[in-house]
C-alpha cells in the first residue's frame, strides 16, 4: 500500500514537473553541472596524484637515495681556465654506510658519464650509468628484450650495455638489438638487454634515468672513464671529479628508514662538512604527496561543491514559486482532507525527482569528461566508485535539503485563504 501510494506520487511529481519542461531542465543545470564538476574533478585530481604516486612508489619505499650535489662555492684547483672540481659521494661513504648501519640491507652505487653511442653511420649523445646488478633489483623497470646486468659482468669486468627502449630505437632501428656491438667513446659494448625508461623527477630527487641511458658494469665504467669529468664552456674548460654520483639504500624494513636516513645523514654531515650531497626518503615523499593527494581532493571538492549549492538554491527557488502558483491547488487539496505531510511528501518528492534526475545526467558527463581528456590530452584520470556513489547521495540530499523549506511553506498554508487566492 505504501509502495504503491509512493509510485503515484512520483509519477504525479514527474507529470507535474512535465507541465514546465523548459523551467524544470534549466533548474536541474546546476545539479547536472555541479555533479558533472565534482565527478570530472576528482577523477583528474586522482589520476595526477596516483600518477605521482606510483612514481615514488617504485623507487622503493624501503630506499634511502643520497645524490652527489655541486656545492655553492666548490672546491676546486688549477687555473681559472682549467679548474678541477672535487666534490660528491666517496667509494669510502658507500663502505662507511654499509658497515655501520645494521638495518641497511644493500647499498647500491651509480655512476654518470656522458658519452655517445655510435652503430654505423647513426649516432645518439647518452648518459652512461656504472651501476651493479642490485641496481635493477631496487628500481622497478620493465625488460622489454635480452637481460639486465648480473654478477658474472662485474666480475668478468664484462663489456656489456643495457639500453633504454628509446636508445635502442635511435641507434638500433630496423635491426636485431639483443648481441650488437655499439661504440662508445672510444671503446665497444654488446647489448644485452633493453629497458622501459621512466623519467621519474619528483622534484627533490630523481632516479638516474632518463630516454637516454644506458647502463654499464661499475667496475668497467670506472676503469674506461675514471673519475674526472672534463666539461667545456665558451672560451674555457672545467674538469669535475664526482667518484660516485648516487647511492640507492635500501633497509631492512619500513619502520627503520627514517631513522636510518638521519643517521646517514649525521655521519656524512661529519665527514662531508661541505654539504655536497642530498638526501631524500621516497617514503616520506610518499606521505607527503597522500597528504597534499588528501588536502587537492577536499580543494576540488570544495570548488564543485560550489556548484552544487548554487544548483540547490535554484531548485529551492523555482520551487518556492510553485508553491505560489498552486496555492489554489493546494488550498483544494487540504480542503479535501489531505494532511500536511501528504503536502511536504509530494513537494519533496518533486524536488528530488528533480535533483536526483539532473544528478544521474551530471554522472553521465563526469564520466564523459575525464575520458574524453585522457584520449585527447593523455592525462591519466580516474573515475571512482565512491566519487559516484557521493554524487548520488549529494543529489539525494541536495533535493531534500533544499526541497524543505518550499513543501513546509505550503504545507503551512491556510486551506481558506488558499481558496481564495487568484
Amino acid at each position: 500500500m505504501l509502495n504503491t501510494r509512493f509510485i503515484r506520487n512520483v509519477r504525479l511529481g514527474i507529470k507535474t514537473l512535465m507541465l514546465h519542461k523548459m523551467r524544470s531542465i534549466l533548474t536541474m543545470m546546476g545539479m547536472v553541472f555541479g555533479v558533472g564538476a565534482v565527478i570530472a574533478m576528482l577523477a583528474v585530481g586522482e589520476g595526477a596524484s596516483k600518477e605521482a604516486l606510483d612514481q615514488i612508489r617504485r623507487l622503493g619505499s624501503q630506499n634511502i637515495i643520497i645524490t652527489s650535489q655541486k656545492p655553492a662555492q666548490g672546491s676546486g684547483s688549477g687555473s681559472m681556465r682549467i679548474r678541477l672540481n672535487i666534490y660528491g659521494l666517496l667509494y669510502d661513504d658507500l663502505d662507511r654506510i654499509t658497515q655501520s648501519f645494521k638495518h641497511v640491507e644493500r647499498a647500491v652505487p651509480a655512476k654518470l658519464i656522458r658519452g655517445t653511442g655510435r652503430v654505423g653511420g647513426r649516432a645518439l649523445e647518452l648518459r652512461l650509468v656504472g651501476t651493479t646488478p642490485n641496481w635493477f633489483e631496487l628500481v622497478d623497470r620493465e625488460r622489454i628484450a635480452g637481460r639486465v646486468m648480473v654478477p658474472r659482468d662485474m666480475e668478468t669486468n664484462a663489456n656489456i650495455v643495457v639500453l633504454t627502449e628509446h636508445g635502442a630505437r635511435k641507434l638500433l632501428a630496423g635491426q636485431d638489438p639483443i648481441g650488437t656491438k655499439v661504440k662508445i667513446n672510444q671503446g665497444y659494448f654488446e647489448v644485452v638487454g633493453i629497458i622501459k625508461s621512466e623519467s621519474t623527477d619528483s622534484g627533490s630527487m630523481q632516479t638516474p634515468d632518463e630516454k637516454i641511458d644506458a647502463y654499464i658494469p661499475l667496475n668497467v665504467a670506472i676503469e674506461r672513464f675514471g673519475d674526472i669529468t672534463t666539461i667545456r664552456g665558451q672560451g674555457s674548460r672545467s674538469r669535475e671529479k664526482v667518484e660516485l654520483h648516487q647511492l640507492i639504500v635500501q633497509v631492512d624494513s619500513i619502520e627503520h628508514v627514517e631513522a636510518t636516513a638521519a643517521g646517514i645523514e649525521r655521519m656524512l654531515m661529519t665527514f662531508r662538512p661541505k654539504k655536497d650531497y642530498k638526501i631524500s626518503v621516497p617514503l616520506a615523499l610518499l606521505r607527503q604527496a597522500e597528504a597534499t593527494q588528501r588536502t587537492f581532493n577536499i580543494v576540488l571538492g570544495s570548488i564543485a561543491g560550489i556548484s552544487l549549492l548554487i544548483g540547490g538554491i535554484g531548485i529551492m527557488n523555482i520551487m518556492l514559486a510553485s508553491v505560489t502558483e498552486r496555492t489554489r491547488e493546494i488550498g483544494i487539496r487540504r480542503a479535501i482532507g489531505a494532511r500536511r505531510k501528504q503536502i511536504i511528501g509530494q513537494f519533496l518528492i518533486e524536488t528530488i525527482v528533480l535533483s536526483v534526475t539532473g544528478g544521474f545526467i551530471g554522472i553521465g558527463i563526469g564520466v564523459l569528461i575525464p575520458w574524453l581528456i585522457t584520449m585527447f590530452a593523455d592525462m591519466p584520470t580516474i573515475v571512482t566508485l565512491w566519487s559516484v556513489l557521493l554524487s548520488v547521495v549529494i543529489s539525494i540530499g541536495v533535493g531534500m535539503i533544499f526541497g524543505m523549506y518550499p513543501a513546509m511553506r505550503a504545507a503551512n498554508l491556510d486551506p481558506i485563504v488558499a481558496l481564495r487566492h487568484e
